[in-house]
């Protein structure tokens, strides 16, 4: 059985994910957790921007253990990453294009306006962005050309995942995939 901590936090993740950091208020997360609302003070003490940023600690580990074990699946850095962006596409599909990019969200509205969560955000992209070189460099990258090639394939992937949920479509991923493969396969 989840704690009060923990279904707070992932009605937080969901919140944030499908209508972002500031139309997700503190009384929608209490009634929606089914939590008492002393238990979000008693767990956050710091209020809303505490628990926004373990809601995005959470969530960009949970991101990051699935991006290793997706690349871990097929040994060649080219079609790991391309099966990987597919898989998003899937799931951003089969959510009904209402998931996908829970970063995304918190980033562009707080980045210039709260360090905090700017930060937490930041760390979160460097550690996946550090996933990808890995895989990279394991299949004969320099490590230079690697982390510009992270960097894009994040950037294209949070792009992708913009243009699918607002066209209803996994097209843009399923282009995306398929042009990072070919830019990966000729990286060697």
């Amino acid at each position: 059985m989840r704690s009060a901590r923990e279904r707070i936090i992932e009605t937080t993740c969901e919140l944030l994910e499908l209508q972002g950091y500031h139309a997700t208020g503190l009384n929608q997360i209490i009634k929606e957790s089914g939590s008492p609302k002393g238990s979000l003070y008693h767990y956050f003490p710091g209020g809303k921007e505490e628990l926004v940023a373990d809601a995005l600690s959470r969530d960009g580990q949970i991101i990051l253990n699935r991006i290793r074990d997706s690349l871990a699946l097929v040994e060649d850095p080219a079609e790991a990453v391309r099966q990987f962006v597919l898989n998003i596409a899937q799931h951003v599909q089969a959510s009904g294009y209402r998931s996908g990019g829970p970063i995304t969200a918190v980033a562009m509205e707080t980045a210039a306006t709260n360090e905090r969560l700017r930060a937490e955000c930041k760390h979160i992209y460097e550690a996946w962005q550090g996933a990808f070189v890995e895989k990279l460099v394991s299949g004969g990258i320099s490590e230079d050309r690697a982390s510009r090639l992270a960097s894009l394939i994040l950037a294209a992937l949070e792009g992708g995942i913009i243009l699918s949920r607002t066209n209803r479509s996994p097209q843009p991923l399923e282009d995306i995939a398929g042009e990072l493969g070919l830019m990966i396969s000729s990286a060697r």
